[in-house]
């Protein structure tokens, strides 16, 4: 059974950094891009970042891009996404996710398996 569990969500001051891990069970991670998404109340999940099987690729969007920063150890079968310069608007769940593609994607329907998710929640 596979799963993913993601860790390290909480409440942040604005400006503030927080460190979310994501470890896998019941696949090998080294097999898959990971993804972390986000889902801001009563909004659509939305790509945050992604990164390729060895790790020497991610993608960001712009929005995130410079504060957060996408990493895997795949010895640990686990995934981080360092998240700084925090503001209200990243406040959300964040999940992660694995996709068993090739090239890295961004697509949420490109990725098979998802974790519960986490809360993040960034106050000014």
């Amino acid at each position: 059974q596979v799963q993913l569990v993601e860790s390290g969500g909480g409440l942040v001051q604005a400006g503030g950094s927080l460190r979310l891990s994501c470890t896998a069970s019941g696949l090998t991670l080294n097999r898959y891009v990971m993804g972390w998404f986000r889902q801001p109340p009563g909004k659509e999940r939305e790509s945050v970042a992604a990164i390729s099987w060895s790790g020497d690729s991610t993608s960001y969007p712009d929005f995130v891009k410079g504060r957060f920063t996408i990493s895997r150890d795949n010895a640990k079968n686990t995934v981080y996404l360092q998240m700084n310069s925090l503001k209200p608007e990243d406040t959300a769940d964040y999940y992660c996710a694995a996709a068993a593609t090739i090239f890295i994607t961004t697509r949420p329907n490109d990725y098979n398996y998802w974790g519960q998710g986490t809360q993040v929640t960034v106050y000014s």
